[in-house]
């Protein structure tokens, strides 16, 4: 029998999908594979591990069953380690664990991880000052809308609704973002401008005030979970793009489906993620 490397699994308690029930039956999953977890680390009590404990650890893969933002957190923080991850549909919206493997559940994913049927990919990814997006960047008022999600997530209907109001108020009256250089679309600026990493640039899109107002009072954001369907300007593919506040006030952020803020003027560029990220075959 061929002898498999060192595997990390990481959960995380504290998210809605991960009770211990499912983590569980995620172990047994792995084990039916014949893949035990040699460790189990639950980043809701413990900290994430650093690339020089995972190297000291002779880890060859790290399985990552948590939702986007741990993801996030996790692979970027991997860079130029010599070992493959595994990014398991663990949470809400599961962005690039759907771009790796597709609609399949977890079960399916890791039977085909246990008969050495996935293959490691290289995935493009948007950087600027601090951060690493994997699968998108909103940038503008209109990324309070995360703040939303967070009321769906806990099930909190007055949450949502307050959440929704302010998100309106903050996508018409918020700091308009602007993209500068190339100068693309409006020069007044987008409620949000979106940012997704692709092999050939990044795609932008802008998202007007009255657009993603709309799209939220219509309610459809909140029945889809996404706006991103929604009508909005196509602003091309580019290497590189700057952007900044037209009134000169803080960037608002969302990354990979978290909120941040950043300086009035940023600058984010596309750029290959230095990680081994396993994916589906045909994914």
């Amino acid at each position: 029998m061929a002898k498999h490397g060192t595997l990390w699994l990481i959960v995380n308690s504290a998210s809605g999908s991960n009770d211990d029930q499912t983590v569980a039956d995620l172990i047994a999953a792995f084990d039916s594979a014949g893949r035990h977890p040699d460790r189990v680390i639950d980043c809701a009590d413990e900290a994430l591990p650093a690339l020089a404990e995972i190297e000291a650890g002779g880890v060859e893969t790290i399985a990552i069953f948590t939702g986007d933002g741990t993801v996030s957190a996790v692979v970027p923080s991997l860079e130029g380690w010599g070992g493959e991850a595994l990014v398991l549909p663990g949470g809400t919206a599961n962005l690039l664990a759907k771009e790796l493997h597709g609609e399949r559940d977890v079960a399916a994913i890791v039977a085909a991880f246990g008969h050495g049927q996935l293959r490691p990919v290289r995935h493009c990814c948007v950087r600027f000052p601090g951060h690493v997006a994997l699968i998108e960047v909103l940038a503008g008022p209109g990324a309070t809308w995360s703040d939303v999600r967070e009321g769906l997530r806990e099930g909190d209907i007055a949450e949502v609704a307050s959440k929704t109001v302010e998100a309106v108020r903050q996508s018409a009256g918020g700091a308009m973002v602007a993209i500068t250089d190339p100068a693309l679309g409006e020069h007044d600026g987008y409620a949000g401008v979106r940012l997704v990493p692709t092999s050939d640039g990044l795609v932008i899109d802008g998202y007007r005030a009255d657009t993603v107002g709309d799209y939220l009072r219509q309610g459809l954001a909140l029945l889809k979970r996404d706006f991103r369907e929604g009508p909005h300007d196509k602003l091309g593919r580019h290497a590189a793009v700057r952007c900044g506040t037209v009134n000169g006030g803080l960037i608002e952020l969302m990354i990979d489906g978290e909120r941040a803020s950043g300086p009035a003027k940023l600058r984010f560029e596309l750029s290959a993620l230095d990680v081994n990220l396993l994916a589906s075959p045909d994914a």
